[in-house]
């Protein structure tokens, strides 16, 4: 797995390639934390490059998203879900927690 970030200057693009599975879901979880530790609560998760997601990558997410969303602070938004992710987002009942959106841009300026 491997992780970018970008700053914008209303939030934070998180660029997620490869896999996310009980092996790296952890450090995926620390790359979002620490956005919020930073005072950072606008993110956007880019997952056009993720080939996989665990229960731990989805638990990360929404720990993420109950963070940012506590006291109004803001939120997480997901970009690019690829069809099989989507399909388990939908399984586990996750696609009314997150606003997808099919391109970056809209994502980014969302905020």
């Amino acid at each position: 797995m491997e992780i970018t970030t970008q700053e914008f200057k209303h939030c934070d693009l998180f660029k997620v390639k490869g896999r996310v599975d009980s092996a790296t879901a952890p450090d995926f979880s620390k790359a979002l934390e620490k956005a919020n530790k930073d005072g950072r609560f606008k993110l956007v998760v880019d997952m056009s490059d993720l080939e996989y997601m665990s229960s731990a990558g989805f638990r990360a997410l929404l720990a993420t998203q109950r963070n940012c969303k506590r006291y109004n602070r803001g939120e997480l938004v997901l970009v690019g879900v690829p069809e099989r992710i989507r399909e388990a987002l939908e399984l586990a009942g996750f696609t009314e927690l997150f606003k997808t959106f099919d391109d970056t841009i809209a994502a980014v300026g969302s905020f």
